[in-house]
C-alpha cells in the first residue's frame, strides 16, 4: 500500500527534530511486537486494512492537523502504519505455493520500488516544473492510499497463517533444522552449518483447505522461542544479523533526517531544491546495484565480514562528508552514496539469512532484527534527538552517526580478522595432519 504514496519535497523547521519525528520512532518500536503476532492470528487481511486506515488518517491529518500535539498524533498513526507493513509480505506468501516464493518477492519488489520512484519523480516534477503547492501534492497522496484501502477489502481472507493457524504436518513436528542427509540437526555445533537447512513444514503451501485443528496459544509462543534459540545458534545467521540490525537502526536515522539537514545547508526558500529527484536516483541506481550483486561471485562465509567492514566504513564516510562539507550537491551525491551502499549489503544480508531457513524462521528472524533496530534507533532518538535528552543540532547529530556506522566497521573488521585467522589456523591443521598421516 506505501508504494503507492507520493513522496511528497518538503522543509520543517528544526523543532520538528526534537519533538515530532521521535514519536513516530517511539510508536513503531511498541506497536511491532504485538503487530507481529496480530498480524499472524488474525490471518494478514484484518491489518492490511488497518495499515490502509492508518495511512487515510496520517495524510488527513497532514493537510488539516494544526499544533504539536495533533502532528504528533498524526506520528503515531503513521507508526502504526509502518509497524503494520509485514502484514503485506505475509499476506502474499500465505495465499501462493512455496515454489512462488522467489517470484513473487520479486513482483513486491518491483512494485514498491515502481511506486516510490514514480512518486519522487512526479511529485518533483509538479512542484518544481508545474509549481504545485505541497497542499496538492499531499491531496493526491491521500487518493492513493484511499484507492488502495479499498481495493483492499476485496482480497481474499486467507485460510492460514505461519504459525497461529499452521498446516499440520503429516509428520510429528521436529524441534530441528533439516540437513542435506535427510537427518535434523538440533545442537548448536551442528547448527553452525548454515548450507542444507531445511523445515520439512516450510514445503507445504499455506492456503490449502484441510479442516484446522484448534491451536495452542501457549505452544506457538514455546515454538517461537526454541526457533529463536535454533536460528541465533548460528554464528554465520547472527553476524549478518547484528549487521543487519545495527545498520537498519542508523539507516533509518540518516533517512529520517537528510532532508532536515538538507534545509539546514540551503533553505528551500532560498533556492529551488531536488530532494524528490535525489529520492528518485538513489532508488534506481541502489536498485541496479541490487541487481548487479546477483552476479558477485563471493565466499561470504569467508570474506563477509570483512566487506561488511569496508562497506560500513565507506558508509561512515559518505554521511560525514554529508554533514561537514556544506554543499547541497555535494549533499545530495553522499546521501545516493549512502542508500546504494545500504541497499546493495542488505540485499546481500537478506539472501544470506533467508536462503538458508524455512520461511516460518524467516519471518522470526526478520521481526526480530527488525524489533532490535528499533530498540537501538530508540535509544539513539531519545538521547541524540528527543527535546528530553540531548536535543542536538542537526549537524551534530549526523557527525553521530558517522561515528555510529565507523563504529559498526571497527567491530566487524575485529571479527572478520578473528574468522579468517581461525580458518587459516584450521587449514594450516588440516594440512600438516595429512602430511604425517602420509609420512
Amino acid at each position: 500500500m506505501s508504494c503507492v504514496i507520493m513522496c511528497p519535497v518538503y522543509s520543517e523547521p528544526s523543532g520538528v527534530f526534537n519533538e515530532i519525528y521521535p514519536v513516530w520512532t517511539y510508536s513503531y518500536l511498541v506497536l511491532l511486537f504485538p503487530v507481529f503476532l496480530a498480524t499472524d492470528y488474525l490471518r494478514y487481511k484484518p491489518v492490511i486494512l488497518l495499515q490502509g486506515l492508518s495511512l487515510i488518517v496520517t495524510w488527513f491529518m497532514l493537510l488539516y492537523a494544526q499544533g504539536l500535539l495533533a502532528i504528533q498524533f498524526l506520528e503515531f498513526f503513521y507508526g502504526i502504519a509502518t509497524a503494520t507493513e509485514i502484514a503485506y509480505y505475509s499476506y502474499i506468501y500465505s495465499v501462493v505455493d512455496l515454489t512462488m516464493y522467489q517470484k513473487v518477492t520479486s513482483y513486491c519488489r518491483s512494485a514498491t520500488l515502481v511506486g516510490f520512484t514514480v512518486g519522487s519523480v512526479l511529485g518533483q516534477i509538479l512542484v518544481s516544473v508545474a509549481g504545485w503547492s505541497l497542499f496538492s501534492l499531499n491531496v493526491i497522496s491521500l487518493t492513493c492510499v484511499s484507492v488502495a484501502f479499498a481495493v483492499a477489502w476485496f482480497l481474499p481472507m486467507p485460510q492460514k497463517s505461519l504459525f497461529f493457524h499452521h498446516v499440520p504436518s503429516t509428520c510429528q513436528r521436529t524441534n530441528g533444522i533439516k540437513a542435506q542427509n535427510g537427518g535434523f540437526v538440533t545442537n548448536t555445533t551442528a547448527a553452525n552449518h548454515l548450507p542444507g537447512w531445511e523445515d520439512p513444514e516450510s514445503k507445504m503451501p499455506l492456503n490449502t483447505e484441510e479442516p484446522e485443528p484448534t491451536p495452542e496459544r501457549l505452544l506457538v509462543l514455546k515454538v517461537l522461542w526454541d526457533d529463536f534459540l535454533m536460528c541465533y545458534s548460528s554464528r554465520p545467521l547472527l553476524c549478518w544479523s547484528v549487521w543487519w540490525a545495527l545498520s537498519t537502526c542508523g539507516y533509518f536515522q540518516v533517512v529520517n533526517y537528510a532532508q532536515g539537514l538538507w534545509e539546514t545547508v540551503m533553505p528551500s526558500r532560498d533556492a529551488a531544491i531536488y530532494n524528490g529527484g535525489v529520492e528518485a536516483v538513489s532508488t534506481l541506481l541502489g536498485a541496479v546495484a541490487v541487481f548487479v550483486v546477483g552476479y558477485i561471485k563471493i565466499s561470504w562465509s569467508t570474506w563477509g565480514e570483512m566487506m561488511l567492514s569496508l562497506f560500513s566504513l565507506l558508509i561512515a564516510a559518505a554521511v560525514y562528508i554529508m554533514d561537514t562539507v556544506q554543499n547541497i550537491w555535494v549533499c545530495y551525491t553522499s546521501y545516493v552514496v549512502f542508500r546504494i551502499i545500504y541497499m546493495l549489503l542488505i540485499t546481500i544480508a537478506t539472501f544470506q539469512i533467508a536462503a538458508n531457513l524455512s520461511m516460518e524462521r524467516y519471518a522470526l528472524v526478520f521481526g526480530v532484527n527488525t524489533f532490535i533496530a528499533l530498540v537501538l534507533q530508540t535509544l539513539l532518538t531519545l538521547i541524540v534527538v528527543d527535546a528530553s535528552g540531548l536535543g542536538l543540532e542537526i549537524t551534530t547529530q549526523f557527525l553521530i552517526y558517522a561515528g555510529y556506522f565507523a563504529l559498526i566497521a571497527v567491530v566487524f573488521l575485529a571479527s572478520g580478522s578473528v574468522s579468517i585467522m581461525k580458518k587459516c589456523r584450521k587449514q594450516e591443521d588440516a594440512e600438516s595432519n595429512s602430511r604425517v598421516t602420509t609420512l
